[in-house]
């Protein structure tokens, strides 16, 4: 008999424990459902963005413009819903996301499995490759693996902060691209790794700028819309809107606005 009690007991604790899954799925599905009604209802998406971050996310002529903004925009009118953009500093995005400040972010997040854990992305919308920018005199630094003991300006939570640190890089801070390109043309850091993009657009505004690429990484990375955890529909729905973005070639043509080929695959 006290076996027979014992064996009934667990069998209803993992019964208890399944229903508690069950429970916290629902839950889950259901927020997701409840955000993108929400969303829904009141006809905004906000969208958190730095500003600060040609040809990405800037201001031209006082107006907040650039890649990812066409992006985020045709994603929102597809959506049936106006892009209402929230500026922030870079280091400060995900704490805004997380503190519900904006319902999505677009600013070449790169696709991480570490942020994968905390947050969903889209279906990725830009292709890119991480470079080495050293000033044009410099001779010393010519391969990622040269930064070891060398300055290079990074912001601090980004995927090219990361690939400085793993090649021994002492990390200076900076808020944006224009900031380390400012520190490394006053000699103040020795390089700063950065996306090829960034530095395309940057020469095109600057081509006597007394700047080089001294390496190029591999491996491409991908950049994506973030969201929430459990943004579930709202997610799908972004997927969705770029899906037929791809397949109707509108993409494509916000890419080749912007850097003059197709960045997006």
């Amino acid at each position: 008999m006290r076996k027979y009690i014992k064996w009934l007991a667990v069998f209803c604790l993992l019964l208890a424990l399944t229903a508690c899954g069950k429970n916290t799925d629902n839950q889950n599905a259901s927020k997701s459902n409840d955000l993108y009604s929400q969303i829904k209802s009141k006809g905004v998406l906000l969208i958190g963005t730095e500003g600060t971050y040609p040809p990405f996310s800037f201001h031209k002529n006082g107006k907040l413009t650039g890649y990812d903004i066409d992006v985020a925009k045709e994603v929102a009118k597809r959506l049936g819903l106006k892009a209402e953009f929230k500026e922030t500093q870079w280091d400060a995005m995900f704490a805004g996301l997380n503190s519900k400040r904006f319902d999505m972010i677009a600013n070449q997040v790169g696709i991480r499995a570490d942020r994968q854990k905390k947050y969903d992305f889209s279906t990725p919308y830009t292709i890119s490759k991480a470079v080495v920018l050293v000033r044009k005199d410099n001779t010393n630094i010519k391969s990622f693996a040269d930064l070891k003991g060398k300055k290079s300006a990074q912001s601090l939570t980004s995927n090219f902060a990361t690939i400085a640190k793993k090649n021994g890089a002492n990390i200076v801070s900076v808020e944006g691209f224009n900031q380390a390109i400012q520190l490394l043309t006053s000699n103040r850091v020795d390089a700063t790794v950065n996306d090829s993009l960034t530095y395309l657009d940057y020469k095109k505004q600057k081509p006597n700028a007394a700047i080089k690429v001294a390496a190029t990484a591999n491996d491409a990375s991908k950049s994506a819309l973030l969201f929430r955890k459990h943004s579930g529909k709202l997610t799908d729905k972004v997927n969705d809107a770029l899906k037929d973005m791809k397949k109707d070639g509108t993409l494509t043509k916000i890419s080749k606005k912007w850097f003059g080929e197709d960045v997006s695959q």
